[in-house]
């Protein structure tokens, strides 16, 4: 199942505060890892879908680049979506 906007909607909600605060760090970094999760059971899959895997790639450097802003700007939202979303960090 791939991202719609009934998905993308709650995600938002859940992370963001509200369906139209899409640009918060927690939400897009949430938004992020569904994609992510999303693409590496596809090349569970389909393991010779090279152009799947540099999205892969450069989705998992956003995610990395937006944490790592969030990690300078507030620690306690770092920890708390790190912790949220059960990352390895």
């Amino acid at each position: 199942m791939y991202i719609n906007t009934e998905i993308k909607k709650e995600i938002f909600k859940k992370h963001g505060g509200s369906e139209a605060n899409t640009g918060s760090a927690e939400a897009q970094i949430a938004l992020f890892s569904f994609r992510i999760s999303n693409l590496t059971e596809h090349l569970k899959k389909n393991r010779k879908d090279f152009g799947t895997q540099r999205s892969l790639q450069l989705l998992v450097g956003k995610r990395r680049s937006l944490l790592d802003y969030l990690k300078r700007k507030d620690i306690a939202r770092y920890r708390a979506i790190v912790k949220e979303l059960g990352l390895r960090r």
